[in-house]
């Protein structure tokens, strides 16, 4: 009996699942042909009608992070430094879920960078996630939230600062939990305001 268009889709999603499962398991350094037809149960064979060569599977399997990290659900806010706090909160490692997510692009830097392709790749979707950011911050500038400077400065230093809280809080989970994680994050950020003038709200003496 042939295969229908159904059966194709069921067998590509089980393959999805099972890319997702290696990589959630042993990261980029693990995920090789053997490792997803054993997690499959079936033959390095019949992986290669989906993946030809391993850098096609290691294409689909960063196209698999980033279709699964777009998906995560985010948190509402507002503007201003509340839509810039929770952007930053939601790069963080503080479920499980993003904590796999974290896991697993980490793992896949060594790979990215080993091919220019992949590289160039990885660095526009930083830029990208800069942009948001920028846009962001800016609004937040606006409302008079954050003072007046360069948005896409101010950006860049708060994604330097979140990946690498994000790289402390997996290799010391016990040091980073979420709130601890939180409590720095907020740090930050209110040492992006000056404080205030002493004579703010008072008048001054002649």
């Amino acid at each position: 009996m042939p295969r229908t268009k159904g059966d194709h889709d069921a067998r590509r999603r089980d393959v999805s699942e099972a890319v997702w499962r290696v990589l959630a398991a042993h990261g980029f350094g693990g995920l090789t042909m053997r490792a997803v037809a054993t997690e499959l149960g079936a033959t390095t064979g019949l992986l290669t009608h989906y993946f030809p060569t391993k850098r096609d599977l290691v294409t689909y399997a960063l196209d698999l992070l980033d279709t699964r990290s777009g998906s995560r659900p985010r948190r509402t806010a507002g503007t201003g430094m509340s839509a810039v706090r929770a952007a930053l909160l939601d790069i963080l490692p503080l479920t499980g879920e993003a904590t796999v997510s974290n896991r697993i692009w980490v793992s896949s830097w060594d790979t990215a960078l080993a091919d220019p392709e992949l590289s160039d790749d990885y660095a526009r979707k930083y830029a990208r996630s800069r942009d948001k950011l920028r846009d962001l911050v800016a609004a937040a500038q606006e409302l008079g939230e954050l003072p007046v400077g360069d948005p896409a400065r101010i950006a860049a230093g708060a994604q330097s600062f979140v990946l690498g809280l994000v790289v402390q809080a997996l290799f010391a989970p016990e040091a980073f939990p979420p709130d601890r994680q939180a409590e720095l994050l907020d740090d930050y950020l209110a040492g992006l305001v000056p404080p205030p003038s002493p004579n703010d709200g008072r008048t001054a003496l002649t």
